[in-house]
This record gives structure tokens, sequence and C-alpha cells, in this order.
């Protein structure tokens, strides 16, 4: 396994800054955020360390020569958007924009592209089902024909009121990964799983890593924290953040050293990338830094 960090939460550096941060802090890889320039739309959104629009020969040769003279190498290219929105424009633009990360991807002889399926989080699953064949099913043949692999997150996207009832990514129980790998019928699409997401939801966050082996791409190290006071308060059906909170790993409730042995178990040897959403750690690019540097010396002896 590869030890790396997700990008996104350094969006003020530049992608050699970045590797220059991995380096000092020991990390081997790097997930690079791909957004359209000046797209944030919430929280860890809109960070563009790679503009794929403008991605020539000669950003191309840029990059790669980063990747081999730092030793830090890119575990994949991420963009997280929801191209099922109900924005009809927003949908547009997240559609177009995965094909130019897949594209990218390719052009850096990357393996793995990061992202949502994405939901109309007013509708249920069946609703947004014809949509999402009609989206996907051309995506995933265009990842097919350049080699690259599509790793789906886990998360829910149900965290704030305007994500509410439904969330913003249907990829999240193992029930809709098997139908959603059975509808699409190709090898190319799979998880980048989150450990962290399961936990809150109350599932078993050990069981996918045996039950979807084939199918985990890219790894996410994050933890969290469940106030169980509050949850006996608000309950399940409240807006999670309610209750939970992300926190870094060796903070919160997964046993890391557990995980990883069934990460070891199931020959797991690609990438887990830290993804700091812990806001005890979120004034300050110094704070920033410093739980990079703290979940890389809590996970390093694990791995």
């Amino acid at each position: 396994m590869k030890l790396g960090f997700v990008s996104a939460i350094v969006p003020e550096l530049s992608l050699v800054e970045v590797f220059s941060v991995a380096q000092d802090y020991g990390y081997e890889c790097v997930e690079v955020m791909c957004w359209p320039v000046g797209a944030a739309d919430r929280r860890y959104a809109g960070v563009t360390h790679i503009d794929v629009a403008n991605l020539d020969e000669s950003k191309i040769d840029e990059i790669k020569t980063l990747v081999e003279n730092s030793g830090v190498t890119i575990s994949g290219l991420g963009y997280y958007p929801n191209a099922l929105s109900p924005d009809q424009e927003d949908a547009e633009i997240a559609i177009k924009q995965i094909y130019k990360v897949i594209d990218a991807c390719a052009a850096l002889n990357l393996r793995v592209m990061n992202t949502f399926i994405g939901r109309d989080w007013t509708k249920s699953v069946e609703d947004n089902w014809p949509r999402f064949l009609e989206t996907w099913k051309p995506i995933v043949a265009h990842a097919e024909a350049q080699n690259v692999l599509i790793a789906i997150e886990n998360c829910p996207m149900i965290f704030t009121d305007d994500e509410w009832p439904g969330g913003k990514n249907m990829a999240n129980s193992p029930a809709l990964w098997r139908r959603i790998f059975d509808a699409l019928d190709s090898t190319s699409i799979g998880l980048n799983y989150d450990p962290s997401h399961p936990v809150w939801q109350q599932m078993d966050h050990l069981a996918p890593m045996r039950d979807f082996t084939d199918r985990i791409f890219h790894l996410h190290a994050k933890d969290l924290a469940i106030d169980q006071e509050k949850l006996n308060q608000v309950g399940i059906m409240a807006t999670p953040l309610e209750y939970h909170a992300p926190k870094l790993p060796g903070l919160g409730d997964i046993d890391w050293a557990e995980f990883l042995a069934v990460v070891r178990e199931v020959g797991y040897n690609g990438a887990i990338c830290v993804e700091v959403e812990d806001r005890d750690f979120e004034d300050t690019l110094e704070a920033r830094l410093q739980a990079l540097k703290q979940s890389a010396e809590f996970l390093r002896p694990l791995l």
C-alpha cells in the first residue's frame, strides 16, 4: 500500500507545493483534485490542482517530471460533483468535467479517477435509475476505452439541509453498489472506499473489503466520532452532522489496526489517502498541515 492524502485540504498551495508537503511528511502519493476552475459549491469542493481543461503536452510533461523528481506518485485524479443533479446545467457541467478527468488520467498514464455517482436528492432511487443509466453507461464505456478505472466514493452526501432527504450520491450501500455494478456490467467501475461512512450509517465497515475486494480501486482514510448522547436525542433521521463529526485517523471511533489488517488480508496494495475533514484542524493552513503530519505519523506504523 501507498500512504497518501487528498489535495482538497490545501487549496491555496500549488501542485509543486502539494508534492513538497507529501515529501516532508513521508507521504508516497497524492490524490489530486481536478475541479473546473472556480467551481466551488460546498466545503472541500472547487479545488483545482490540475486544470484538466487546459492540459496540453507541456503541462503533461511538467507533471510527469514533478512525479519523477519528487518520488511522489499520483494515486488518482479526484472530482466529486453531482452528475445527476436536478439542475440540468449543473449536471451537464459535471458530466463534461468527468469525461475530461478520465481523459487526463489517460494522458498522464494514471489508472484511477475518483468521483461520485450523484443523485437527484428529491427523488427515490427508482426514479433516479433511468437517468443514472443514461448518464453513466457512456461514461463507463469511455473509461474502458481509455483504460481508466472509475472509483466511486461511498459518501451519501446527505450532511446538510440542502442534501436532504435522499443525499447527492446514490452509491452509499452494498446493496446499491451491487445493483450499480450489475447494471453497468463493467470491470472499469468500482469503489473509492471510505470506512467512515458505513460506521455512522450503522453498517459493518469491514465487510465491504471482503465482499467487494475486486472492486476496491482506492481507499480514503477518514475517521469519525459519533456523539451517542446527541444521537439518543435526535435519532438517525436527523441530518447526520447533528450526531457525528469527521475526525483525523486515530481521533475517532474506527479501530485502524483492525481495518488495515483486513485491508492486508484481502491483498489490497493500492493507495490509501488521508481525507482531512476534521473541523478542529481547518482554521489555518498551519493547522491543516499539522493534520496531514499527525495523520501520517499515526497511520505509518500501522501500514
